[in-house]
């Protein structure tokens, strides 16, 4: 066979014999061989006629190889055309800007979105440098970032995923972004391309509700504080002024009760049982007092008053309550309004644990350190699980989680490897000026 001999082999093992253009001609190639055999034995070994015949048939070998090869190299620029077409339809369709720049930062491909959303044409935008469409602050560090991309190997990634990022109008007007940026190697360079979206509708919608938030919590602390302030003047009114009365009444009795006659059984039945009325009086008008605002919060401070609140509980419910505190005498800078707040949200943990859980033991842990306090309210009870959580008037968590979310503070509700739930407060302490 001639020198073409090597191109059809290599076109077989690459697949091209499937074509029929090749087994057409393979055909006809073959064919001719054997016809110059069989002329090669009629003519007795017709060397001339035999090496034409042959050269024929390499002839027809090699124009198969070219035919094929043709068709085939036509068949993938068709494809690779189609193929960059349909990308290019794509790339144009998206409704996120889309922008890719070469190792310089240099702007190569920018699609219609990218023109609306920056305000400049492609024609102008093409050529230029990606830093025309960062603010001034961004500059310095942007190409770094890129840098450090390109070094990492990692095809792609959302940028930006802790804050906003933020890209500039041709105007000159900045606004907020959410973007990705991926990778590729073509020929040896380098490319980036920038997939980004205006998230300045967003981004307002997501600052009103955010203000709209903060506002409503600072009414709820607000209206929380008034009532406090109420509660405390009522609590002071009752241990004060009732208290006094009661106190004056029962030295009063107590005086009568020394004259009645002895001989006279009813009437110092009677004066016994007025005693005992007025003293379960003051106990009650002192337990309502304290229930409004324990006055030992304001006079002797957090620590003595959650060891309160423990005994009284224990009292009242019959669950052991066991306090740790950490530092106690840390607990006593608090802020009052703070100070309010985390009392408060034990109080109503400890009642959550005597009306729902049925525990047989509860705990609570005050640390203070690391600027801030952290509680934690534990039971050994039944739990409780999510659609306890969700109920619409469970109202004594979410006014828990909105005290302690005012004072910037988080509240996570957990079950422990016993059983049971266990409450956890965590609340940042404010500076030595906020405090006063």
């Amino acid at each position: 066979m001639g020198e073409g001999s090597p191109d059809i082999l290599t076109l077989v093992k690459r697949g091209y014999v499937r074509h029929p253009a090749t087994i057409v001609v393979g055909a006809v190639s073959l064919l001719a061989l054997l016809a110059a055999n069989l002329s090669a034995l009629r003519h007795g070994l017709d060397w001339p006629w035999l090496l034409g015949s042959v050269v024929l048939a390499d002839m027809l070998a090699i124009g198969a190889g070219i035919l094929v090869a043709s068709h085939s190299v036509l068949s993938a620029a068709h494809r690779s055309e189609a193929s960059e077409a349909r990308l290019a339809s794509i790339v144009e369709s998206a409704m996120d800007a889309i922008l890719t720049v070469d190792e310089e930062q240099k702007i190569v491909l920018f699609n219609r979105a990218a023109e609306t959303v920056f305000g400049v044409r492609r024609e102008d935008a093409l050529g230029s440098t990606l830093e025309r469409f960062l603010p001034s602050r961004f500059r310095a560090g942007h190409r770094a970032h890129v840098q450090d991309f390109g070094r990492t190997g990692v095809t792609g990634r959302r940028m930006g995923d802790q804050t906003t990022l933020w890209a500039m109008r041709a105007s000159g007007e900045e606004f907020p972004i959410e973007a990705s940026i991926s990778q590729a190697v073509e020929d040896g360079r380098r490319f980036y391309t920038v997939i980004l979206r205006d998230i300045t509708l967003r981004k307002a919608a997501e600052d009103a509700l955010r203000a709209q938030q903060q506002e409503l919590r600072e009414l709820s602390a607000r209206v929380l504080e008034a009532r406090e302030e109420e509660k405390t003047h009522i609590a002071r009114e009752l241990h004060d002024e009732l208290g006094q009365m009661l106190t004056a009444l029962k030295m009063d009795l107590a005086w009568l009760a020394g004259r009645l006659p002895a001989a006279d059984a009813e009437l110092t039945a009677r004066a016994g049982e007025m005693r005992g009325l007025l003293e379960d009086t003051v106990s009650a008008t002192r337990r309502i007092s304290a229930d409004l605002r324990p006055l030992m919060l304001d006079d002797l401070g957090l620590a003595e008053a959650a060891n309160w609140l423990a005994q009284d509980f224990a009292k009242r419910s019959g669950i052991p309550c066991e306090v740790r505190m950490v530092e106690p005498e840390a607990l006593l800078g608090l802020p009052k309004s703070l100070s309010t707040a985390i009392y408060r949200a034990v109080q109503e943990s400890l009642t959550n644990v005597a009306r729902h859980s049925g525990a047989t033991r509860a705990w609570v842990a005050f640390a203070a350190g690391n600027g801030g306090v952290q509680i934690e309210i534990e039971d050994d009870g039944r739990g409780i699980g999510p659609e306890d959580l969700k109920k619409a008037r469970s109202l004594g968590l979410k006014g828990m989680r909105e005290r302690v979310a005012y004072f910037g503070g988080s509240l996570e509700i957990s079950s422990p490897a016993r059983g049971g739930t266990r409450l956890r407060i965590q609340v940042p302490v404010p500076g030595e000026e906020a405090r006063r």
